[in-house]
């Protein structure tokens, strides 16, 4: 793929870089400055895609630097969120809203949501 690929190669490089942005093992401010690095190569590269992605990601980057500084994601609450619309689909037809609600409570158990500063180091 290297010596044939040209373009499929620049790709694959950038993607494979911005996949170890995320990869948790980076420090925050060094991960910030990788992914400033990683914009500025993906707008170089003029590859479409990647251009149109290197400028979404410099219009959303204070919120991605909060994500990697803080540990915050909001994964967790659209999985929860995914997960209770499908119930109360699936509990269409019951004869009242307690049935439903207990369904959810069954499936989902306690919620318990801790946020990053609560939870022990």
């Amino acid at each position: 793929m290297r010596r044939n690929g040209g373009a499929m190669w620049r790709g694959y490089q950038l993607k494979e870089a911005g996949r170890e942005i995320f990869a948790g093992d980076l420090d925050p401010t060094e991960a910030i400055a990788l992914l400033d690095r990683w914009c500025s190569r993906a707008q170089r590269s003029r590859l479409a895609p990647f251009v149109k992605a290197a400028a979404t990601v410099r219009k959303h980057r204070d919120g991605i630097a909060a994500a990697l500084r803080y540990g915050l994601s909001n994964g967790l609450i659209e999985g929860l969120n995914n997960k209770v619309r499908l119930i109360i689909r699936r509990a269409y037809g019951f004869h009242s809203a307690d049935a439903a609600l207990a369904l959810v409570m069954l499936s989902c158990g306690p919620i318990e949501l801790r946020l990053p500063h609560e939870r022990a180091a």
